[in-house]
């Protein structure tokens, strides 16, 4: 959905505000399950629903990423990094959705990291540090409660004003959103 989400922006002239959070305690939090933990019949279903998707817009997309879940925290954080340089971090977000989605790579992995903040034109070193620093992983963590409290469940989200729409499927209504 990142670059149906970016298609969008651009034609409506909004910012993406990318605001990393940890998707497990969003999910401990709201009553959702990690998809270890999931039914044998939502998993399913789950593969249905991306190979729907996949073929219906055209997109590359591997179904069962090697690497989800992995430890996003560096990958997250990287990102804050980015917003707290006052950079652009939708490149690097493309990059790093790319390499796990797409590239069937580890984001957990600092040189799957490097080479997405390498793709996104940013400064790999200082960025790194940053990423690693307590005001970053502070920052992922009070992403994550604006979330919860702002009513978010699960990813992706989109948060227009006051209106919540989760999964990619609902990029029709945020794009419809953005029209009025």
């Amino acid at each position: 959905g990142d670059a149906r989400l970016r298609a969008i922006a651009s034609r409506h002239q909004v910012t993406l505000n990318h605001k990393p959070i940890s998707p497990g305690t969003i999910f401990s939090r709201t009553g959702g399950l990690q998809l270890k933990d999931r039914s044998d019949q939502r998993k399913a279903y789950r593969m249905q629903e991306l190979t729907r998707w996949r073929d219906h817009l055209g997109v590359e997309l591997t179904l069962e990423p090697r690497f989800f879940p992995t430890n996003d925290q560096l990958a997250h954080c990287t990102v804050v990094a980015a917003r707290q340089s006052g950079e652009d971090p939708s490149e690097l977000v493309h990059a790093l959705m790319r390499a796990c989605w797409v590239e069937d790579q580890d984001i957990a992995d600092p040189s799957v990291v490097r080479a997405a903040l390498t793709t996104a034109g940013l400064d790999v070193d200082k960025l790194i540090t940053l990423a690693k620093s307590e005001a970053s992983r502070n920052e992922v963590d009070a992403n994550t409660e604006e979330a919860i409290s702002r009513g978010v469940f699960g990813v992706p989200a989109y948060l227009i004003g006051d209106q919540l729409f989760w999964g990619q499927d609902r990029l029709n209504f945020v794009e419809r959103a953005l029209a009025l």
